[in-house]
């Protein structure tokens, strides 16, 4: 096993990914049944419109070109950092309402939650056995979410999160992830995972029991949150596709701005401004420059005003939804039961598999 696999992104890896991607997004117009996609979210809060435009939509985008998409409830996730689970429950809920409500169907993407998924679980014990301590401390998706963290000590599960996302990804057998350019290191290392485990337990002339997953590429914008820092559920700083029309009026009257009443799209001299607009432009499928010119001399009142029409018009279907779908709770227990039901099928599966390659079969 090589200890020192690179796992920074450079310059030069991300234009390689991104080629990959471009091919890929080609690909799937031609014959979307060769690629299956895994994705998702951790429960630890409501789901926001940085979550929707980042990434939310380009998933539902996946599924509508007739990819095979699975959908992870990452509910283990969340105690990789933290000392309890919080109203775990609901907020599993809550993600699957979101999930569905923004257009993912059910019949075409199976929905899953971890911890309902022993079989997936237990690669971790195989898969663990390919890295090593120092690997993953130089993983940049450990630093990034022990930075995080403050002070707090790493725990054993943050330690090993590529490890459990490399489970997450080869036991649907998933050979596309959506992600964006942060994510790429971790994507890597997964596929680190499943090229030692084909060099260490593979047959010649057998076919590989995991695939090398890509990156299907996102360039979304990033949208900040409404006090033009980084929209984050603890900052209490979004907009939660579930809020109601009043409730996001009242945040964006409280968005900040600056004291320049002429209203341009300059995201480096203005963020806040920009970062409005561009919420503007996301919702309404304009150009945020456009949207300014229009604006002109009106100032941050009419900005505010322009971006709560755009954004409450746009939600309002998903929020309708939404509001169904919470209302059946019994639905959505059925819903969430068979996609674990087929996720264990299928982690049992590639279990079987695994057990076969280690020669654990008895």
């Amino acid at each position: 096993m090589n200890d020192t696999a690179q796992l920074d992104i450079t310059d030069a890896s991300l234009e390689h990914a991104r080629q990959i991607s471009a091919k890929i997004d080609a690909a799937i117009d031609k014959d979307p049944s060769e690629f299956r996609v895994l994705t998702g979210a951790r429960p630890t809060g409501n789901l926001h419109i940085g979550h929707y435009f980042g990434a939310l939509r380009n998933w539902v985008d996946i599924q509508r070109r007739g990819v095979e998409t699975w959908l992870l409830i990452a509910d283990y996730q969340v105690i990789t950092d933290r000392d309890d689970t919080g109203p775990l429950a609901e907020r599993v809920y809550s993600l699957l309402t979101d999930y569905l409500a923004i257009g993912m169907d059910p019949e075409e993407t199976t929905i899953f939650a971890h911890s309902q998924v022993p079989e997936l679980n237990e690669l971790l014990l195989p898969f663990l056995s390919l890295v090593s301590d120092a690997e993953l401390r130089r993983n940049p998706t450990v630093k990034a979410e022990l930075d995080a963290t403050g002070d707090r000590p790493m725990s054993g599960l943050l330690l090993t999160y590529p490890v459990h996302q490399a489970a997450d990804i080869l036991f649907c057998k998933a050979n596309v992830v959506p992600v964006g350019k942060d994510q790429l290191p971790h994507l890597e290392q997964t596929r680190v995972i499943a090229d030692r485990f084909e060099t260490r337990y593979g047959h010649d002339g057998d076919e590989r029991v995991f695939p090398r997953p890509q990156a299907l590429l996102s360039e979304a914008e990033n949208v900040l949150g409404l006090d033009g820092t980084k929209m984050s559920k603890s900052k209490g700083n979004t907009i939660e596709l579930g809020m109601s029309a009043d409730e996001t009026a009242k945040l964006i009257k409280k968005a900040v701005t600056d004291s320049d009443r002429h209203i341009t799209y300059d995201p480096v001299n203005r963020p806040e401004v920009s970062n409005l607009l561009l919420m503007a432009g996301l919702a309404s499928g304009r150009d945020p420059h456009e949207i300014a010119t229009e604006i002109g001399d009106g100032g941050g009142g009419t900005l505010k005003a322009v971006v709560t029409e755009a954004l409450n018009e746009h939600l309002a279907p998903i929020r309708e939804r939404r509001a169904e779908l919470a209302a059946d709770k019994g639905y959505l227990t059925q819903i969430l039961t068979r996609g674990n039901e087929r996720a264990r099928e299928q982690a049992s599966q590639t279990l079987a598999q695994v057990h076969a390659a280690l020669g654990m079969v008895y």
